[in-house]
């Protein structure tokens, strides 16, 4: 039984008064946990959620969205966590490719999740559910309802990604992929019952839900939730609830680390921050053991087809390997690779590729997508570019694909294109990334207009915000009379980003 329910009747049975989940003054040990979510599940189950449905969640961070995890995991069901900053266009596509059959939202994305057109289960602004009159009230006891049985190939989650197609897709997580990456996590990070981890970032997102995120569960530990995020109340959590481990986005982490230090809470009870997937520069790193000298700054690389978390950088390298990401985990099989598959020699820059059991197997209803991603011999390519040095640590370089990371989150350029083009005035597209100094990168329109064409760019703002989620949205545009291309065809990014720093993009 893979059943991710599983773990929570363990707990409850050898550590039931174990806390087990946090949120503000609402404090549930296991077997409380247990109870609701067993509670949750017959009620789904009522509304016809069955074994290989998929219910999508388009919600913040609460204690429901978990208590959802487990509930549909132990019908057998599949969880597909959806970006509540997407828009209706947005989710439909998901939704609607997927094959879900029901969305559970909170009610202030109603119009959003209304998109797809499927049965909708809305949550009040607390998170808390109202399917009938109360649904979590447990005082009748655990229901008992049986947990469906789940292979460790059945599927436990789908997540939609973006990447060089102009639609995300998704990706397929079985329950090998996710306890794969579990135990890996709980070896390399000592994931005990003592771990108290604060997840801030949000649970539709590998770094919320996998870095470590419900892997502290698997290991006795206790969850902190937190439902948005603010640098100040990260810091007054983590004291208040003597927080041990963490995973920010490099943005969150440069918001905190730019805080007054005056009058900060204490956060001496902090070990760790994983808070990397970019180049962080050695300022960073430094700011942050001055501003935490007892806890360790963990630079990382992953992916969503692989759960994430592939490298971690080890305790007492971060300045002898600055720049690096640290080396691939016990599970994870890592070469670069030249575009022909040869495996390249240390310091020799490729495409980083990936092998094993928390490597996704396949790509939803894409089968094309899927064999273009993968070698015969089962290495996934990454798009990403790099290479590892002779003690085996991984630098990154460059991205083949045309991704974009504006706080943390990846924005596949292609996808916006799409969506320019769909305007009339708008001949040809090219979205690049420019860097931004909070958010990391920030994506950049440039356009060719259709003769006799004229656009502004709060006209193709408003075009574009009506069909992708805010923060894909360009945050400038140049026109110009050409796009860069080279002999095949191909528009040169690179050019464009080149004359952008430069600030010698000409127009017409």
């Amino acid at each position: 039984m893979f059943n991710l329910s599983r773990c929570l009747a363990v707990n409850a049975g050898q550590r039931s008064a174990g806390e087990a989940l946090v949120y503000g003054e609402l404090r549930l040990d296991w077997q409380t946990l247990e109870a609701r979510v067993q509670h949750l599940a017959t009620a789904l189950a009522g509304r016809g959620i069955g074994k290989g449905d998929i219910v999508a969640l388009m919600m913040k961070n609460s204690p429901a969205f978990i208590e959802l995890i487990y509930a549909i995991s132990h019908l057998g069901a599949v969880i597909l966590p959806l970006n509540f900053r997407l828009s209706s266009e947005e989710v439909g596509y998901i939704a609607n490719h997927a094959g879900a059959v029901m969305i559970v939202a909170d009610d202030v994305f109603q119009v959003q999740a209304a998109g797809a057109g499927l049965p909708l289960i809305l949550l009040d602004e607390a998170g808390q559910i109202d399917i009938g009159a109360t649904l979590l009230d447990v005082s009748g006891g655990r229901q008992g309802l049986e947990a469906a049985p789940s292979g460790r190939d059945d599927i436990f989650r789908l997540m939609y990604t973006s990447g060089t197609t102009s639609r995300p897709k998704g990706v397929v997580h079985s329950y090998d992929n996710f306890y794969w990456k579990c135990f890996d996590h709980t070896l390399s990070l000592g994931l005990n019952e003592r771990t108290r981890l604060l997840v801030v970032g949000p649970l539709y997102h590998v770094g919320g839900s996998d870095l470590p995120g419900l892997g502290v569960h698997l290991a006795g530990g206790t969850i902190v939730l937190l439902r948005d995020y603010e640098p100040r109340s990260v810091l007054e959590t983590i004291e208040r609830e003597r927080i041990e481990g963490i995973w920010l986005a490099p943005v969150m982490a440069n918001d905190i680390l730019n805080l007054p230090a005056e009058g900060l809470p204490d956060a001496n009870s902090l070990r760790w921050c994983i808070a990397g997937g970019e180049r962080t520069p050695e300022s960073r790193i430094r700011a942050f053991f001055d501003r935490f000298p007892q806890a360790r700054y963990i630079d990382a690389y992953g992916m969503t087809e692989t759960v994430s978390g592939d490298t971690l950088m080890e305790p007492g390298r971060e300045f002898d390997k600055v720049g690096s990401v640290g080396r691939p985990l016990r599970f994870v099989e890592m070469e670069i690779r030249s575009e022909d598959g040869e495996r390249l020699l240390p310091g020799e820059e490729g495409e980083i590729c990936m092998r094993g059991p928390k490597v996704m197997r396949e790509y939803w209803r894409d089968p094309q997508k899927t064999a273009e991603t993968f070698f015969p011999d089962g290495f996934l390519r990454s798009g990403d570019v790099g290479y590892m040095d002779a003690d085996g640590f991984l630098f990154i370089t460059d991205r083949q694909k045309d991704m974009i990371i504006s706080g943390g989150e990846n924005i596949a350029s292609s996808e916006v294109e799409r969506v320019i083009y769909e305007h009339p005035a708008v001949k040809e597209a090219a979205v690049y990334a420019r860097p931004h100094p909070r958010w990391g990168e920030a994506a950049v329109a440039a356009v060719v207009l259709a003769e006799g064409q004229t656009i502004t760019y709060q006209q193709l703002l408003d075009h574009c915000r009506a069909r992708l989620a805010g923060f894909k949205c360009p945050k400038d545009m140049v026109v110009l009379a050409q796009l860069p291309r080279n002999p095949s065809g191909k528009v040169l990014k690179r050019i464009l980003r080149e004359l952008d720093a430069t600030g010698s993009l000409a127009v017409p």
